[in-house]
């Protein structure tokens, strides 16, 4: 069985979970496992024509039969790859890097530069000329070095297409948020492969990992990642218990073109944080000004349950109706990245907090210059957005990360 014939050979499907996605994963799903499965030669050149615009909503159920069917399209081997135990170890093990970087083989065939300050095998965690200011109950760093599951490079196109319906059921429909944001993620890392790093970059250096067995009763984690993303979605009895960490970051922070496609994830996150702080007069913007600079995200991987226990900056209750709209707004870019259902009950809980929800920055107001830096710090959300240097191209791209200070891991704290 093969997928549809690609409308471009790096192009990946732009679909949200639509009937046809679900249509075409299942059916994939239903060929036998000892099928011939194709060249893993083919993987990193995927992708098909667009689906019909009929879109469904995507349960945890959808999310279940479409693990299952991604599954059933790969061989033995690879399905022993994919399935990894549940456990705080492997959950945790996640990055921002360049999986090259990790595995100590940085350099690939373009020879691209490592981030500044970068020790292989290490993550970059958070540095800051302030450090957090205590830890939350069970809390206690881990160190990546390494990830685990499947390497896309590993996959054909018909298995590229299983995963592609799989990430679709399980992230948001919007434009620039969701699904359609962790495509524009692979193909801006392809552009870096393209553009001066080499096969250190591009959509084969991700991974994907089952840590447990997709179910509706018990405990399993969607973990998928690499450079500048990951997404862990994890389920508990069928219902989605967390939806964090989940770390964005992009260079090039451009515009650019890939295949036809334009690639500008992240830039609606830092026009709603502009929004956000251009709002504030002079007397809320000296109050929400942090007293340190940051050259990173706090909370990055390796930092888990580490929340301040003391927020700074400005308290929500200070701010204006329209004001608390565009600190809601900025928040929905995070908690878009996930699918609608769970995304809108996620966003009313954080909205009924916001009085008690702080907004914190450093640098300029602009967010376009490195060392700029903003932080959302609620009962529980936590959302940071960091400036950094070009590690590949020139000018500052930006880490972000969106935690839940109840519900990271779904709570998992060792």
């Amino acid at each position: 069985m093969t997928a549809p014939s690609p409308a471009s050979t790096r192009h990946l499907l732009r679909w949200p979970a639509t009937t046809a996605a679900l249509a075409l994963a299942l059916t994939l799903g239903s060929c036998s496992s000892s099928e011939e499965t194709g060249d893993a030669s083919s993987s990193s050149t995927t992708s098909s024509s667009s689906s019909s615009s009929s879109t469904v909503a995507a349960g945890s159920g959808d999310v279940v039969a479409l693990a299952e069917a991604f599954a059933a399209t790969l061989s033995d081997e690879q399905r022993e790859t994919l399935n990894q135990e549940y456990t705080f170890a492997n959950a945790a093990n996640w990055s921002n890097f360049p999986d090259a970087l990790l595995s100590g083989g940085f350099g690939g065939g373009g020879g691209g530069a490592a981030p500044s300050g970068a020790t292989t095998g290490a993550p970059s965690g958070g540095t800051t000329t302030g450090a957090p200011s205590g830890a939350a109950p069970g809390g206690g760093a881990s160190t990546s070095t390494g990830r685990v599951g499947l390497q896309t490079s590993e996959l054909s196109d018909d298995q590229w297409a299983a995963l592609e319906a799989l990430l679709a059921a399980a992230t948001g429909s919007a434009e620039n948020e969701g699904y359609d944001e962790v495509v524009q993620h692979l193909e801006a890392d392809d552009y870096l492969g393209e553009n001066g790093g080499g096969d250190s970059y591009g959509r084969g250096n991700f991974f994907v990992a089952f840590l447990g067995t997709p179910s509706t009763s018990g405990t399993w984690e969607l973990q998928f990642g690499g450079h500048h993303l990951a997404v862990a979605n994890t389920y508990v009895d069928g219902q989605l218990a967390g939806a964090t960490p989940s770390f964005r970051g992009i260079e090039p922070f451009t515009t650019v073109e890939v295949d036809g496609d334009t690639v500008q994830p992240e830039q609606q996150e830092q026009q709603a944080f502009v929004a956000l702080l251009s709002s504030l007069d002079e007397t809320q913007l000296t109050t929400a000004t942090l007293s340190s600079s940051f050259n990173d995200i706090l909370l990055g991987p390796g930092e888990d349950w580490a929340f301040p226990t003391t927020s700074e900056g400005l308290k929500g209750s200070e701010l204006t109706d329209e004001q608390k709209a565009l600190l809601l707004d900025a928040i929905e870019r995070y908690v878009g990245d996930i699918d609608d259902e769970n995304a809108a009950t996620i966003l009313a809980a954080y909205e009924s907090e916001l009085d008690e929800t702080y907004v914190a920055h450093s640098g300029t107001t602009a967010m376009d210059q490195i060392g700029d830096y903003v932080r959302i710090d609620g009962p529980s959300v936590w959302i940071e957005f960091s400036m950094q240097n070009g590690i590949v191209l020139s000018g500052a791209h930006p880490h972000a990360v969106w935690r839940d200070k109840d519900t990271d891991y779904a709570g998992l704290t060792s």
